[in-house]
């Protein structure tokens, strides 16, 4: 069997636990790393996944010579400057989403990584499930028709969160349009492509963290209706209509096991179970471009991230969504 690939976990919390659960999975895979701001904090996480390599500094990681690629977990705000400090020791890089904050923020990890010549890529796990693939190969190959509709929503209740945590305090970049409403804006990026007019509204906590987001994004010869939020709980259950059929993502659609297609008076129901979570065709994908010396995806793409940035600056310009790190 091939050398395998040592990956470094930045930020060992929720997420990350997640994600090495189906990193797990894959033969050619090894954690050797684990860094944290946090010795105890990385010791635990060592401790539980029998981690060889502890540092109490994400510097010290990126200059120890023991991970090939790192997975950056840590709140939003740090996502830049560790993803560039990681790439400037050659060490390739997936970095949880939004890759950047803004789009600024993302040019500067893209031209790191064209400048070092290591590999980087936006960890939009959705954008590698067996669902959405194949949804998007029968879009694109006309199975519905002309695709007219998008609908797709990403909500739950998190008023009850502590307002420190990253999703209520807005020095973590918080608020549900880079967190959940990435999602439904991939969604509508992935199928329809950049939208010629934007209109979108917000709703904001009373420490200015923004709530609740409704989009709608115009296209030439069709529309998205897209919505994120913290205040209620949503079906999240996509849907795609063309002018031939229909197709509905299982909820929670970004994370789906299967769909089903509406075509006249039929109906055929789908199932395409995941292996683990759904992290792990991601990670098969960070793979194949490593072995093959790439330092982007083809599938998701620096240009795809630059994008869909550019489209969560428009949605906050929109909606008056700032933080106070930014300038």
């Amino acid at each position: 069997m091939e050398t395998k690939i040592r990956w470094g976990i930045v930020g060992p919390g929720k997420i990350a636990r997640k994600f090495v659960s189906d990193l797990l999975l894959v033969e050619d895979a090894e954690v050797t790393a684990v860094a944290s701001r946090s010795m105890e904090r990385a010791e635990e996480f060592a401790q539980e996944y029998k981690v060889p390599h502890t540092f109490g500094s994400y510097d010290e990681l990126f200059e120890s010579g023991t991970v090939d690629v790192v997975y950056i977990a840590t709140p939003h705000n740090f996502h830049k400057d560790l993803s560039v400090k990681a790439l400037e020791n050659g060490i390739g890089v997936l970095c949880e989403k939004p890759m950047g904050v803004n789009k600024k923020e993302v040019l500067a990890q893209v031209n790191a990584s064209k400048k070092y010549n290591a590999f980087l890529m936006e960890a939009m796990w959705s954008r590698f499930n067996p669902s959405i693939q194949k949804v998007k190969q029968l879009v694109d190959s006309g199975e519905i028709g002309e695709l007219k509709y998008v609908y797709a929503d990403f909500a739950f209740y998190a008023l009850d969160r502590d307002e420190n945590s990253r999703l209520l305090n807005p020095n973590l970049a918080s608020g549900t349009i880079l967190d959940i409403g990435i999602y439904p804006i991939f969604l509508s990026y992935l199928l329809l492509g950049m939208p010629t007019k934007i209109m979108a509204t917000s709703k904001f906590h009373e420490n200015g963290t923004e709530l609740q987001t409704s989009m709608i994004f115009d296209y030439p010869e069709a529309q998205a209706m897209l919505y994120s939020g913290f205040t209620s709980r949503s079906r999240m259950e996509a849907e795609i209509s063309g002018t031939e059929a229909q197709l509905f993502l299982n909820p929670r659609w970004h994370e789906a096991d299967g769909y089903t297609l509406f075509k006249g008076d039929e109906s055929h129901q789908i199932e395409m179970p995941l292996k683990g979570i759904g992290y792990y065709y991601e990670i098969l994908e960070v793979h194949k471009c490593l072995r093959a010396k790439k330092n982007e995806s083809d599938l998701w793409s620096h240009q795809n991230s630059l994008d869909l940035s550019d489209l969560l600056d428009k949605v906050r310009e929109k909606c008056g969504v700032s933080f106070p790190f930014e300038t």
